[in-house]
């Protein structure tokens, strides 16, 4: 490789808006991934609240999870909404006041609802549901805080949450439940493609990867999340040993 070829350079010296060699990403649960070269964001992002707001919307998520005890991977998909609550919203509100929270210190959220299936469910079993949550910056850019939630996606009692923004735009989510830690890391591939990697560090120890595309057409919600090729549920491709329902729980979403 010549010298002169960018690779040599400091990655502090490479512009950002030089994407013909950027330097992988570190997640912060330790996984790297290149940005995409092919549909970049617009511009930066300026806020948490921001983040949100473009990650409202019809999402496709493809995923794959990694069971440290099982020692094997297990493929889901699912259909992700979400849609923005205004910070006077009396269901941010009261979430506010349950967690003892100022309700004018609110800047707005969202309630996600999902619907998902994954390779080892066992017949009937459904990952559905909804959740909403409030945001609060704790920092004068918005960029860091705190992020109360009417439930847990790992435990069903309400659960206030951390957010924080890296240098690169990416979201952190950090949660600690009685049983378990979770720490999620969002960023866009582009407008339409968004990358999710997490880990959650407890009873069940599991690490995962999100594919999320957006959904612009408009057709009927499908029953049945569907595998990578559309052809059958994921739930009757692959042959399961018993996994821990915590280990198949997100943040963001599911």
């Amino acid at each position: 490789m010549p010298r002169d070829d960018p690779r040599w350079r400091c990655p502090a010296t490479i512009p950002r808006s030089d994407t013909r060699w950027r330097r992988p990403t570190r997640l912060a649960n330790g996984c790297d991934h290149q940005d995409s070269l092919s549909a970049p964001m617009s511009g930066p992002i300026a806020d948490a609240i921001s983040f949100f707001r473009l990650s409202c919307g019809r999402w496709r998520s493809q995923r794959s999870s990694h069971h440290l005890l099982h020692r094997r991977a297990e493929p889901g998909g699912s259909f992700i909404e979400v849609v923005e609550l205004e910070p006077r919203d009396g269901r941010l509100v009261a979430i506010a006041s349950l967690h003892g929270c100022d309700p004018e210190r609110l800047v707005g959220g969202c309630r996600v609802t999902w619907n998902g299936t994954m390779a080892w469910d066992k017949e009937g079993e459904a990952h559905e549901g909804e959740s909403v949550f409030g945001l609060i910056p704790t920092d004068e850019r918005g960029r860091a805080g705190l992020l109360l939630r009417d439930r847990g996606y790992a435990e069903t009692s309400p659960v206030a949450g951390r957010f924080a923004m890296d240098e690169r735009d990416g979201l952190l989510l950090t949660t600690s439940y009685e049983t378990m830690d979770s720490l999620e890391r969002f960023c866009f591939a582009g407008p339409d493609v968004r990358l999710r990697t997490s880990t959650v560090e407890g009873l069940s120890n599991t690490a995962s990867f999100c594919v999320e595309t957006r959904i612009t057409e408009t057709p009927a919600e499908p029953a049945q999340a569907l595998g990578s090729g559309g052809q059958e549920p994921l739930a009757a491709q692959v042959p399961a040993p018993t996994a821990s329902p915590a280990a198949s729980v997100s943040l963001l979403g599911w």
